[in-house]
């Protein structure tokens, strides 16, 4: 497990370090901030479109030579970011690092499912998501201080090497994976005629938008609403990264127990929370543990998302739990634009919060739906 969590933990890093060091890649490249950005959404627009892609064509390759690939790719691209000569080059090298990234999760969280004991599933998928939530407590600050003291193409080396060591551990320490069965294209996209797997990515779109509602502008709130020093908001941001530790380790103990009891328990803990927050972010100390327990109560509901998709996929097991990263990074577009709306606006950095607790809400909803179409008996002519 270990060994697929590494790749999580440089897959993590990537993802995040981009924004803390868009200053630098803005000043550098010679364009705006704005334009900066185009970087951070072409490696989510590489993972919305790599996870069905790859996951559909890559159905007969055996799944720990593909883990392999996807790893060598994701390791090519952050090379390529690395060299990139211009901003046009790393905008389309930070879109080819994003497509192995919905891929690597679903086939890593399938062979973790596959390797783990019984009754232990979802704590073995917890264990790979587990290195996506640790680069954000180690990962991502340490990239983002090396980026900013020695440039920001060093973050990206980091990310490299940690994509090199993968590789290695993959090969090393990763079985065959013999109990994984073959599939093919067809079968991996019959995934999206099941009405349950559509309805519970839909779920994931719109209820994990809530976190990425206040993480996206928790830098700002930090400082201009709960009066904190602008010196440590990475120590807040290092809180937010330990509360998806915990809640991915909680969620993975929580959905070996019941899977949809989880995703209930966590949406519901996550509205509440982001509601709190709104009160919470106008003392500093109040601040800083409720970033602990947004990222907590995001965390949890990650595990059980992916064991769902899992389950009600039949056998477009693949596809089904790659696109479970397609809907988070729909979702963090989402809730940072909806969270940027309330801003423009100008009803302030809390305001995030309350569209988060909101989005949470609606896919508590969309979640009783799910559950309600899944219990209705099947009528036969």
């Amino acid at each position: 497990m270990s060994a697929l969590a590494l790749g999580g933990f440089g897959i993590g890093t990537t993802e995040f370090v981009a924004m803390g060091l868009l200053p630098d890649i803005a000043s550098s490249m010679r364009v705006s901030e704005p334009t900066a950005g185009h970087a951070v959404s072409a490696y989510a627009l590489g993972v919305v479109i790599g996870a069905p892609v790859i996951a559909a064509l890559s159905a007969r390759v055996q799944r720990k030579q593909l883990l392999i690939a996807l790893m060598v790719a994701f390791t090519l691209g952050n090379v390529a970011t690395v060299l990139a000569p211009s901003f046009q080059t790393l905008v389309l090298a930070r879109f080819v690092s994003g497509l192995p990234h919905g891929a690597y999760f679903g086939v890593a969280s399938l062979a973790a499912a596959t390797l783990a004991p019984v009754g232990q599933r979802a704590k073995a998928i917890a264990a790979v998501m587990l290195g996506l939530s640790a680069a954000n407590v180690v990962g991502v600050p340490a990239a983002t201080w090396l980026g900013q003291h020695l440039g920001w193409r060093d973050a990206f080396v980091v990310v490299a090497v940690i994509g090199v060591a993968t590789v290695a551990a993959l090969i090393r320490f990763v079985p065959a994976l013999t109990g994984i069965k073959a599939t093919n294209p067809m079968i991996e996209l019959g995934a999206l005629r099941r009405p349950q797997v559509l309805l519970t990515l839909l779920v994931g779109a719109v209820g994990f938008g809530g976190m990425f509602a206040v993480y996206t502008y928790i830098a700002t709130t930090l400082t201009d609403v709960a009066g904190m020093r602008a010196g440590l908001v990475p120590v807040v941001l290092m809180l937010f990264g330990v509360g998806m530790v915990v809640g991915n380790i909680a969620g993975g103990v929580l959905a070996d127990r019941g899977v949809d009891r989880a995703i209930f328990a966590s949406m519901i803990a996550m509205a509440v929370i982001l509601a709190v927050f709104v009160a919470a972010a106008h003392n500093p100390y109040t601040a800083a543990v409720g970033a602990f327990l947004v990222g907590a109560s995001g965390a949890v509901l990650s595990p059980s998302l992916q064991t769902r998709l899992m389950d009600v996929a039949a056998d477009a097991q693949t596809l089904a739990a790659a696109l479970n990263h397609a809907a988070l990074n729909t979702a963090n577009a989402g809730g940072a634009w909806l969270g940027g709306i309330v801003i423009a606006a100008g009803l302030g950095y809390t305001a995030p919060a309350i569209v988060g607790a909101g989005l949470a809400v609606l896919g508590i909803l969309l979640f009783l739906l799910t559950t309600w179409i899944a219990r209705r008996p099947t009528t036969h002519s």
